[in-house]
């Protein structure tokens, strides 16, 4: 016993003068050195934070290689800086693993397992500020958010700049897009290595206030999520979640491997405008060694870092297509409005009581749960962004029979959708929009697309007596408080959202699960009207590897008749057919739109099997291969159901490849319903050329594709019955 207390003493005197030794050895005016590590569950990512004379930063590594080299964090104050200065005052560490439902989605059911450390700090001096940052690092991503807790030090305040970091250890190539311009959202996509960004990429359209020189600058901000490829086969993605009441986060390069936060300022210059306590949204890097994993898991991370539902109640919330009086309008085949300015004549107005008579008996023949109409209401005589103010949200035009309609879509099985194009004026829509959605409860109309055409990328804001206070971005706290008071007003309603000119998804639809869906990134109607002649045969691909990570998008896919020199000479849709019908599978949304005239569908009627055929609600998703900015195929099997559908999309260049199905369910027979491009199709040349096949297969069978450039493949994959089975074997 005396000898154990011996060596107990020898080595606390070890520690001891070890300590002192350690501390005297560091510089003058040095705290010293912190580090605290948190791993995934699996193990293969590690996050360090670190507090080094009073500056914290962070680091990850993936696999025991850096992802993430050590990266700044904190803030700018108006009256003062949160970045140095600061002592550990302690940790916690936690765990979390469970599995929760969603109302609707990609995969029915999500995982939501991490590891958290939530480290708390204080600034020195007579304020003594606190901070607090939670990390948590999940199997296939870190995510850190800040905290600042109740503190008399700290009350009301202004965030100037949020200094956050993600410096790199190499040169990835990265798929982005330029934020804060004309178009907000509705950019295409460049690919290049993050070093050539600032260098080769120039902006058309600077802004000022955003510090760009109004003449041709580099691009100084991208968009997230924002995803790279490295040489040694990793893929990351940088993106938010939870953005509440705050300003979006952007991506500014600072130099050939450093990504800084930059967020969207007021008018007035100030970023983000709070009181403690508060929270940022999360910053999460989704990182794997397989693309796969991106594409099937990233929006079930921001998910994931979301409250749960706030509405109780979710079974009125329910996923479904529709059909609308809206590609017509894009084409010219119809207007939005009523009469032009000293005219009386109606002629060609789409949103009339007969052409949405006509949509909703073609839903109801078909099976669609809803019929949008655009230009329905009281505004749209005069130009109706500068005239925006004059719009009603509860007076229909004179041609629309708005109760009548309600009346006659529910007799028929319907649901009428109203769109409410607030043309960017926020005062004068949500003066209207508590009387809007209560009319719609009233009437039994439980869809609204909103639209804030006229934000390019800023909106002009107002106070109550309409006097003009300054210009707000799209991204900015202003709009992301104004897309939130919405989305809970609707939810008092029983209103499902499907938002154009949105602010970005950030996985709000699992706390508001009634918005749906939303635009935020180029669609279809670029492709009848847009002076650069409409989306490239790449941009629907890129698509699946930015704003599909981040959730939802209506993209309005389903145009078969891609041509269309009746209306448009110079306007078409770069692809085939077919892969119009493979959209439906590789884009994602709750609310999908079968975009094009009824009279085209009628023409293609066995293509249009397909967009009748397949659902909107998912089970499983599956990336079954792809590569970025080139090629994806992905399958998703349908919820409540056995079937599983397969969509397979390239760009210009022609694709032919061998995929196994061993995805299918053992011991069993599948009728696989191929619609695909025919050997000469083309979409330059040849792009309503197509195929309709039928053949049995199992998960044993490996199915070969043939992708036309530009093109694509759509199959349905049903169960067979044992009679179906001898019929296609005799057949074959």
């Amino acid at each position: 016993m005396k000898n154990r207390l011996s060596l107990l003493v020898a080595v606390i005197v070890v520690f001891f003068w070890g300590g002192i030794a350690w501390l005297s050895a560091a510089p003058a005016g040095e705290k010293a050195p912190v580090k605290k590590v948190v791993t995934s569950p699996n193990h293969k990512i590690s996050l360090v934070f670190s507090l080094t004379d009073g500056t914290p930063s962070y680091a990850v590594n993936f696999k025991k290689r850096p992802v993430i080299l050590p990266s700044a964090l904190g803030f700018e104050l108006k009256d003062g800086s949160m970045k140095t200065d600061f002592a550990l005052l302690d940790t916690g560490k936690s765990s979390k693993n469970e599995t929760w439902t969603q109302p609707y989605g990609e995969l029915q059911e999500l995982r939501n397992h991490y590891n958290e450390l939530a480290v708390s700090l204080q600034q020195a001096g007579d304020q003594g500020r606190k901070l607090r940052i939670i990390f948590r690092v999940f199997d296939d991503a870190v995510a850190f958010r800040y905290e600042w807790p109740e503190q008399v030090a700290l009350k009301d305040f202004d965030i100037m700049d949020e200094l956050t970091e993600f410096v790199l250890p190499s040169d990835p190539m990265t798929l982005w897009q330029p934020a804060f311009r004309p178009q907000a959202a509705e950019e295409l996509y460049a690919k290049t290595r993050l070093s050539e960004l600032l260098r080769q990429t120039r902006l058309e359209h600077g802004d000022e206030v955003a510090g760009y020189n109004p003449k041709k600058d580099p691009v100084k901000v991208v968009s997230t999520p924002l995803i790279m490829q490295t040489d040694d086969g990793m893929f990351l993605v940088i993106h938010e979640a939870d953005l509440t009441d705050y300003a979006a986060m952007e991506l500014q390069p600072r130099d050939n491997n450093t990504l800084k936060c930059y967020l969207a300022p007021w008018s007035d210059g100030v970023r983000v405008k709070t009181s403690a306590p508060s929270l940022s949204p999360w910053r999460y890097v989704m990182i794997s060694d397989k693309l796969s994993d991106i594409v099937e898991n990233t929006s079930a991370t921001s998910l994931n870092l979301n409250p749960p539902s706030r509405i109780a109640d979710t079974s009125w919330i329910k996923p479904g297509k529709f059909v609308g009086i809206w590609w017509g309008m894009h084409l010219g085949e119809y207007t939005w409005n009523p009469s032009k300015p000293g005219e009386e004549s109606s002629d060609g107005l789409g949103a009339t009581t007969k052409n949405t008579r006509d949509y909703i008996d073609f839903a109801s023949q078909y099976g669609f749960s809803g019929v949008l109409v655009e230009g329905w209401n009281k505004g749209w005589a005069k130009d109706w962004v500068a005239h925006a103010a004059e719009f009603s949200f509860t007076e229909p035009n004179p041609e629309f029979d708005l109760p009548g309609l309600v009346t006659y879509a529910h007799e028929k099985g319907v649901d009428l959708i109203s769109h409410h194009e607030t043309g960017a004026v926020i005062t004068n829509y949500e003066a209207q929009a508590e009387a809007a959605f209560a009319q719609c409860e009233r009437l039994g109309i439980h869809h609204v697309k909103t639209g804030y055409v006229g934000m390019e990328p800023r909106v002009n804001r107002y106070d109550t007596n309409g006097q003009f206070i300054g210009a707000e971005y799209l991204d900015g706290q202003y709009m992301v408080r104004h897309y939130r008071k919405i989305a809970i007003l609707a939810a008092k309603y029983h209103i499902m959202l499907d938002a154009h000119e949105p602010i970005k998804d950030t996985g709000e639809q699992r706390t508001w699960p009634n918005f749906m869906s939303r635009e935020g990134a180029r669609g279809q109607e670029y492709n009848a009207w847009s002076p650069d002649g409409g989306n490239p045969p790449n941009h629907d691909v890129n698509l699946v590897f930015t704003r599909f990570l981040s959730g939802p998008f209506d993209f309005t896919p389903g145009v078969i008749q891609v041509t269309y020199p009746q209306y448009r000479k110079n306007d078409r849709v770069h692809t085939t057919s077919v892969k119009q019908l493979a959209m439906y599978v590789t884009f994602y949304s709750p609310l999908q739109m079968a975009a094009d005239l009824p009279e085209n569908y009628k023409k293609y009627r066995d293509l249009f099997q397909f967009i009748i055929d397949v659902p909107t609600d998912w089970e499983k998703t599956l990336m079954l291969n792809g590569e970025i900015g080139e090629y994806v195929t992905i399958a998703r099997k349908e919820r409540g159901g056995e079937d599983w559908f397969i969509g397979s999309m390239t760009n210009e260049k022609r694709r032919d490849f061998d995929l196994p199905l061993n995805f299918l369910e053992k011991n069993k027979a599948y009728i696989a319903e191929i619609y695909r491009d025919a050997d000469d199709a083309d979409w330059k040349t040849n792009p309503i050329a197509y195929k309709i096949e039928k053949r049995l297969v199992t998960r044993d069978s490996i199915f070969s594709f043939h992708l036309a450039p530009g093109g694509g493949e759509a199959i349905r994959l049903k169960s067979a019955t044992p009679e179906e089975q001898e019929i296609l074997k005799a057949k074959s």
